[in-house]
């Protein structure tokens, strides 16, 4: 039996328990040595012979799968599973899992720290007082302002915690929405359209898939409000970079704060030269906490699947 295991916090020589659990399950574990998501040409002769993969934000196509016949399980370390082809799984009778939740605290955190620094562009301070300047610039309080969640699945409602601590109002869309969740919480429902215009600040909680693909556009950042904030600590592609680009150097967009682009790594971006950007290494669950439940999760929901027991996050097969 041999497993591939990409995700970069999960590296070879880590003391986790986790992984010992996983190298006293299968010894032959073969690790993603690059340092970040890999690609299609890059998994194939690494996974073509593996029993099980536990898999990062990887690039994992139906070319990928229909080259790997041994292979039974795929375990997503993470709630996303965007990077999957889930028919092509289907068809080559592959399982597919994911740790749903686990790191919703960590990505939610994040997401409003991007929100606060964000207002107050304390990532931009901070690089020029470095470098020798002191330069005050003037932000924006988070104090009666209304904050739009689009997507208030578990992560959605971490930021809305957050949000009441600071006195915002929170409205939400969710195609799936608690409306007694919402009453419960204070949180007004709204369609996306109303949302769009009624919020100083938007964060995006939503997988990537056609019907989310440049859902903020041109179009919906021109009905935002005048100096709105976006933040997207999902996944990239949700936001038209381009278009958010002009929208910030027009002065329409007041900031954008970025944990997820569409192509990861970034190449140079010309979002990178704007002052009222701030942008982390798609690094929302890469805290201590959810890094650990993601991992046990992950490689229990894996350990399951190849000992034919029920798991109960299975995503298809």
């Amino acid at each position: 039996m041999k497993i591939l295991v990409t995700p970069t916090s999960l590296q070879s020589g880590t003391n986790q328990p986790a992984l010992k659990t996983l190298q006293n399950f299968c010894p032959n574990l073969i690790y993603n040595t690059a340092g970040r998501p890999l690609t299609e040409e890059e998994l194939i002769p690494l996974l073509q012979d593996c029993d099980g993969y536990i898999a990062g934000l990887d690039f994992i196509t139906e070319k990928v799968l229909n080259s790997c016949p041994k292979l039974k399980v795929i375990s997503r370390y993470g709630a996303g599973y965007d990077r999957v082809d889930i028919q092509a799984a289907k068809k080559n009778q592959i399982t597919v899992t994911n740790t749903p939740g686990v790191n919703a605290q960590a990505v939610g955190e994040l997401a409003f720290g991007l929100i606060l620094c964000t207002a107050r562009k304390i990532a931009c301070l901070d690089n020029q007082l470095r470098s020798g300047k002191w330069i005050r610039s003037t932000g924006i309080e988070l104090f009666g302002k209304t904050l739009g969640i689009v997507g208030l699945g578990a992560i959605g409602k971490v930021v809305a915690n957050c949000a009441r601590g600071f006195g915002m109002k929170v409205v939400a869309y969710d195609p799936f929405i608690n409306m007694d969740y919402c009453q419960k919480q204070g949180i007004q429902a709204v369609d996306l359209e109303q949302l769009i215009r009624c919020s100083n600040i938007i964060t995006l909680h939503l997988p990537l898939n056609a019907d989310t693909k440049r859902l903020i556009n041109a179009d919906r950042i021109s009905k935002m409000q005048d100096g709105a904030i976006i933040v997207n600590a999902s996944r990239g592609g949700i936001i038209d970079e381009e278009a958010a680009y002009h929208a910030l150097k027009s002065g329409k967009l007041g900031g954008l704060g970025l944990d997820a682009f569409e192509i990861e790594p970034p190449e140079a971006s010309p979002l990178f030269e704007l002052q009222n950007v701030t942008v982390t290494p798609h690094t929302g669950a890469h805290t201590k906490e959810a890094t650990e439940n993601m991992a046990n999760t992950a490689i229990q929901n894996l350990i399951d699947v190849l000992s034919g027991r029920e798991c109960p996050n299975v995503i298809a097969g």
